[in-house]
Protein backbone atom coordinates (compact mmCIF):
# COMPACT_ATOMS: atom_id res chain seq x y z
CA UNK A 1 0.00 0.00 0.00
CA UNK A 2 2.74 2.18 0.62
CA UNK A 3 4.61 1.79 -2.46
CA UNK A 4 1.38 2.05 -4.29
CA UNK A 5 1.61 5.85 -2.73
CA UNK A 6 5.09 6.04 -3.50
CA UNK A 7 4.59 5.13 -7.47
CA UNK A 8 1.09 8.09 -7.39
CA UNK A 9 3.37 10.82 -5.73
CA UNK A 10 6.22 10.06 -8.62
CA UNK A 11 3.58 9.67 -10.83
CA UNK A 12 2.08 13.20 -10.00
CA UNK A 13 5.21 14.82 -9.53
CA UNK A 14 6.21 14.31 -13.00
CA UNK A 15 2.77 15.57 -14.19
CA UNK A 16 3.43 18.70 -12.81
CA UNK A 17 7.02 18.73 -14.33
CA UNK A 18 5.37 17.59 -18.14
CA UNK A 19 2.44 20.57 -17.35
CA UNK A 20 5.15 23.33 -16.33
CA UNK A 21 7.33 22.25 -19.69
CA UNK A 22 4.38 22.63 -21.74
CA UNK A 23 2.90 26.23 -20.02
CA UNK A 24 7.01 27.41 -20.77
CA UNK A 25 7.12 26.08 -24.10
CA UNK A 26 3.83 27.81 -25.03
CA UNK A 27 4.81 30.67 -23.79
CA UNK A 28 8.16 30.81 -25.56
CA UNK A 29 6.38 29.72 -28.84
CA UNK A 30 3.50 33.13 -27.83
CA UNK A 31 6.41 35.42 -27.03
CA UNK A 32 8.38 34.26 -30.79
CA UNK A 33 5.23 35.12 -32.45
CA UNK A 34 4.46 38.42 -30.35
CA UNK A 35 7.96 39.46 -31.20
CA UNK A 36 7.46 39.07 -35.17
CA UNK A 37 4.24 41.06 -34.74
CA UNK A 38 6.10 43.97 -32.90
CA UNK A 39 8.72 44.16 -35.70
CA UNK A 40 6.29 44.20 -38.45
CA UNK A 41 4.69 46.92 -36.77
CA UNK A 42 7.41 48.73 -36.02
CA UNK A 43 8.94 47.92 -39.89
CA UNK A 44 5.19 49.52 -41.42
CA UNK A 45 5.51 52.75 -39.01
CA UNK A 46 9.11 53.57 -40.53
CA UNK A 47 8.37 52.59 -43.76
CA UNK A 48 4.92 55.06 -43.70
CA UNK A 49 7.82 58.18 -41.82
CA UNK A 50 9.80 58.02 -44.36
CA UNK A 51 7.03 58.79 -47.22
CA UNK A 52 5.67 61.32 -45.22
CA UNK A 53 8.77 63.01 -44.59
CA UNK A 54 10.68 62.47 -48.21
CA UNK A 55 9.54 65.84 -49.84
CA UNK A 56 11.13 67.60 -46.44
CA UNK A 57 14.30 66.01 -47.35
CA UNK A 58 14.52 66.65 -50.78
CA UNK A 59 17.67 67.33 -52.19
CA UNK A 60 17.93 71.17 -52.68
CA UNK A 61 18.13 73.15 -55.53
CA UNK A 62 21.54 72.84 -57.34
CA UNK A 63 23.93 75.49 -57.66
CA UNK A 64 24.34 77.02 -60.89
CA UNK A 65 27.20 80.05 -60.39
CA UNK A 66 29.02 82.31 -58.25
CA UNK A 67 28.42 86.16 -58.32
CA UNK A 68 31.56 87.67 -59.56
CA UNK A 69 30.54 91.36 -59.60
CA UNK A 70 27.65 93.17 -58.11
CA UNK A 71 26.49 96.66 -57.70
CA UNK A 72 22.93 97.89 -56.66
CA UNK A 73 22.05 94.04 -58.15
CA UNK A 74 19.40 91.79 -55.92
CA UNK A 75 18.09 88.49 -55.88
CA UNK A 76 14.29 87.11 -55.41
CA UNK A 77 11.16 89.20 -54.75
CA UNK A 78 11.91 90.05 -51.23
CA UNK A 79 14.92 92.03 -53.29
CA UNK A 80 18.00 91.07 -51.60
CA UNK A 81 21.13 92.96 -52.09
CA UNK A 82 23.62 90.46 -54.47
CA UNK A 83 26.93 90.53 -52.37
CA UNK A 84 30.35 89.12 -54.42
CA UNK A 85 30.45 85.46 -53.41
CA UNK A 86 27.25 84.39 -52.97
CA UNK A 87 26.25 81.14 -55.14
CA UNK A 88 23.27 81.51 -57.63
CA UNK A 89 20.89 78.23 -57.73
CA UNK A 90 18.56 77.16 -59.89
CA UNK A 91 15.06 79.08 -60.26
CA UNK A 92 17.25 82.53 -58.44
CA UNK A 93 16.06 85.89 -59.73
CA UNK A 94 18.69 88.34 -60.45
CA UNK A 95 17.94 92.44 -61.17
CA UNK A 96 19.82 95.28 -61.28
CA UNK A 97 18.94 98.90 -60.42
CA UNK A 98 18.80 101.78 -63.41
CA UNK A 99 22.29 102.09 -62.58
CA UNK A 100 23.42 99.09 -61.63
CA UNK A 101 24.95 95.39 -63.22
CA UNK A 102 26.00 92.04 -61.69
CA UNK A 103 27.95 89.68 -63.41
CA UNK A 104 27.78 85.27 -62.71
CA UNK A 105 30.56 82.96 -63.62
CA UNK A 106 28.84 79.15 -63.94
CA UNK A 107 31.51 76.91 -65.25
CA UNK A 108 32.92 77.92 -68.79
CA UNK A 109 30.30 80.89 -68.98
CA UNK A 110 30.20 84.66 -67.80
CA UNK A 111 26.74 86.41 -67.80
CA UNK A 112 26.52 90.05 -67.53
CA UNK A 113 23.45 91.49 -66.66
CA UNK A 114 23.50 95.58 -67.64
CA UNK A 115 21.51 97.82 -66.05
CA UNK A 116 17.79 98.03 -65.53
CA UNK A 117 17.22 94.11 -66.38
CA UNK A 118 15.78 90.34 -65.10
CA UNK A 119 16.73 87.19 -65.33
CA UNK A 120 15.90 83.95 -63.51
CA UNK A 121 18.01 81.18 -63.41
CA UNK A 122 17.91 77.18 -64.69
CA UNK A 123 19.48 74.66 -66.11
CA UNK A 124 19.13 72.97 -69.45
CA UNK A 125 20.28 69.61 -69.84
CA UNK A 126 23.69 69.79 -69.29
CA UNK A 127 24.38 73.33 -69.46
CA UNK A 128 23.61 76.81 -67.10
CA UNK A 129 20.84 79.13 -68.64
CA UNK A 130 18.69 82.01 -67.89
CA UNK A 131 15.83 83.31 -68.94
CA UNK A 132 15.97 87.03 -69.63
CA UNK A 133 12.47 88.98 -69.25
CA UNK A 134 13.82 92.68 -69.15
CA UNK A 135 16.57 95.05 -70.30
CA UNK A 136 19.76 93.63 -71.50
CA UNK A 137 22.37 90.51 -71.01
CA UNK A 138 25.86 89.97 -72.28
CA UNK A 139 27.65 86.29 -72.15
CA UNK A 140 31.04 84.99 -73.13
CA UNK A 141 31.04 81.07 -73.38
CA UNK A 142 34.38 79.18 -73.74
CA UNK A 143 32.01 76.12 -75.86
CA UNK A 144 28.89 75.71 -77.90
CA UNK A 145 27.34 73.69 -74.43
CA UNK A 146 28.63 76.46 -71.60
CA UNK A 147 25.44 78.38 -71.31
CA UNK A 148 21.91 79.21 -73.22
CA UNK A 149 19.84 82.41 -73.13
CA UNK A 150 15.86 82.30 -73.13
CA UNK A 151 13.83 85.43 -74.04
CA UNK A 152 10.32 84.51 -74.38
CA UNK A 153 10.17 81.36 -76.97
CA UNK A 154 13.48 82.00 -78.83
CA UNK A 155 16.67 80.09 -77.51
CA UNK A 156 20.18 81.58 -78.25
CA UNK A 157 23.31 80.08 -77.20
CA UNK A 158 26.41 79.18 -78.65
CA UNK A 159 27.23 78.19 -82.06
CA UNK A 160 30.26 76.88 -82.11
CA UNK A 161 33.23 75.42 -79.60
CA UNK A 162 35.01 78.53 -79.95
CA UNK A 163 35.17 81.59 -77.68
CA UNK A 164 31.81 83.56 -77.91
CA UNK A 165 30.25 86.17 -77.00
CA UNK A 166 26.76 87.92 -77.62
CA UNK A 167 24.54 90.44 -76.09
CA UNK A 168 20.64 90.56 -76.09
CA UNK A 169 18.59 93.33 -75.72
CA UNK A 170 14.38 92.53 -74.94
CA UNK A 171 12.42 95.37 -76.33
CA UNK A 172 8.95 94.08 -76.27
CA UNK A 173 7.88 90.55 -75.12
CA UNK A 174 7.97 89.74 -78.06
CA UNK A 175 10.44 91.58 -79.84
CA UNK A 176 14.52 91.48 -79.44
CA UNK A 177 17.64 92.50 -80.32
CA UNK A 178 20.50 89.96 -80.88
CA UNK A 179 24.30 91.18 -81.14
CA UNK A 180 27.58 88.83 -81.82
CA UNK A 181 30.19 90.36 -80.91
CA UNK A 182 32.49 87.19 -81.22
CA UNK A 183 32.03 83.95 -82.96
CA UNK A 184 28.90 82.75 -83.93
CA UNK A 185 25.23 82.67 -82.25
CA UNK A 186 22.68 80.36 -82.77
CA UNK A 187 18.81 81.30 -82.58
CA UNK A 188 15.78 79.10 -82.55
CA UNK A 189 12.25 79.33 -82.18
CA UNK A 190 10.89 75.53 -81.97
CA UNK A 191 12.70 73.95 -85.54
CA UNK A 192 13.17 77.11 -86.60
CA UNK A 193 16.76 77.27 -86.26
CA UNK A 194 19.49 80.15 -87.70
CA UNK A 195 22.87 81.33 -87.55
CA UNK A 196 24.19 84.96 -86.32
CA UNK A 197 27.73 85.11 -88.10
CA UNK A 198 30.35 86.68 -85.71
CA UNK A 199 30.02 90.80 -85.82
CA UNK A 200 26.55 91.02 -87.16
CA UNK A 201 23.11 92.09 -85.05
CA UNK A 202 19.60 91.55 -85.97
CA UNK A 203 15.90 92.76 -84.19
CA UNK A 204 14.05 89.59 -83.82
CA UNK A 205 10.25 89.28 -84.05
CA UNK A 206 9.03 86.12 -82.47
CA UNK A 207 5.46 86.81 -83.40
CA UNK A 208 5.74 87.64 -87.12
CA UNK A 209 1.89 88.83 -87.50
CA UNK A 210 3.18 91.44 -85.08
CA UNK A 211 5.74 92.56 -87.05
CA UNK A 212 6.80 96.62 -86.91
CA UNK A 213 7.18 97.90 -90.38
CA UNK A 214 8.12 100.87 -89.15
CA UNK A 215 11.51 99.65 -87.81
CA UNK A 216 13.43 98.64 -84.93
CA UNK A 217 13.09 100.74 -81.57
CA UNK A 218 15.48 100.81 -78.11
CA UNK A 219 19.17 101.40 -77.82
CA UNK A 220 21.37 99.65 -80.76
CA UNK A 221 19.08 99.67 -83.75
CA UNK A 222 21.41 102.30 -85.57
CA UNK A 223 21.94 100.48 -89.05
CA UNK A 224 18.74 99.72 -89.52
CA UNK A 225 17.52 99.22 -93.08
CA UNK A 226 16.12 96.50 -95.71
CA UNK A 227 13.19 94.28 -96.02
CA UNK A 228 13.38 91.33 -93.10
CA UNK A 229 14.41 88.48 -93.59
CA UNK A 230 11.58 85.51 -93.24
CA UNK A 231 12.08 81.67 -94.11
CA UNK A 232 9.03 79.50 -95.85
CA UNK A 233 8.23 78.14 -92.61
CA UNK A 234 9.63 80.33 -89.70
CA UNK A 235 8.71 81.11 -86.58
CA UNK A 236 9.84 84.40 -86.34
CA UNK A 237 11.09 87.35 -88.60
CA UNK A 238 14.45 89.23 -88.58
CA UNK A 239 15.72 92.12 -89.70
CA UNK A 240 19.55 93.62 -90.30
CA UNK A 241 20.09 96.15 -88.22
CA UNK A 242 24.18 96.81 -88.81
CA UNK A 243 27.13 94.99 -87.92
CA UNK A 244 29.01 95.83 -84.64
CA UNK A 245 32.67 97.36 -84.21
CA UNK A 246 35.97 96.10 -83.33
CA UNK A 247 36.00 98.33 -80.78
CA UNK A 248 33.37 96.51 -78.97
CA UNK A 249 34.68 93.17 -79.43
CA UNK A 250 37.88 94.75 -77.61
CA UNK A 251 35.34 96.12 -74.77
CA UNK A 252 33.71 92.52 -73.96
CA UNK A 253 37.40 91.50 -74.15
CA UNK A 254 37.95 93.65 -71.29
CA UNK A 255 34.66 93.00 -69.09
CA UNK A 256 34.69 89.11 -69.44
CA UNK A 257 39.04 88.52 -69.40
CA UNK A 258 40.60 91.22 -67.78
CA UNK A 259 42.03 89.75 -64.76
CA UNK A 260 41.73 93.69 -63.13
CA UNK A 261 38.45 92.45 -63.05
CA UNK A 262 36.66 90.73 -59.80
Amino acid sequence: MTRLRGDCLIVARIGDRLAVTSSMNCFAVTSHTDCISVAKGILALLVSFSLLTTPVWAAPASSLGTVVYADRAHVGAAQASVSVGATIFTGDRLSTDQSGSVQIRAGAARLLLSSASTATFSQDDVSPAATLTHGSATFSTANSKAFTLHVGSAVIRPNTNQPTIGQVTVLTSKELIVKSTRGSLSIAVEDDVREIPEGAAYRVVLDPSAADPQGPRGAGTKGYGGPPIKAAKSKFMWYVIGVTAVVTVWAFHEVFESPDRP
